[in-house]
């Protein structure tokens, strides 16, 4: 394994912890802006419709995925700057 690779690992887990926490708020703002309620249904919320849930869920995996992607390559770009290497 590339020492690029090694050195990058403990800054891949901080800004995962990181774009977690962004995309946990970016989510409840926007389920309130969907639902205009404060929290999203569980999957076993036997108060909550499937489509509720089932929306809740596929709003929840994009918001995630697309905060991960955009942290992600923002640090492996920071990183680039930082030490002239790419850390992937």
């Amino acid at each position: 394994m590339k020492a690029s690779k090694i050195a990058y690992k403990p800054v891949g887990m901080a800004l995962g912890a990181v774009s977690g926490m962004i995309a946990g708020a970016a989510f409840k703002q926007t389920w309130k802006i969907v639902e205009g309620e404060g929290d999203a249904p569980n999957a076993t919320d036997e108060e909550r419709s499937w489509p509720q849930i089932l929306l809740a869920a596929a709003i929840q995996g994009a918001i995630f995925a697309v905060v991960k992607a955009a942290v992600d390559r923002s640090g492996a770009v920071a990183t680039r700057r930082l030490t002239g290497v790419w850390p992937g």
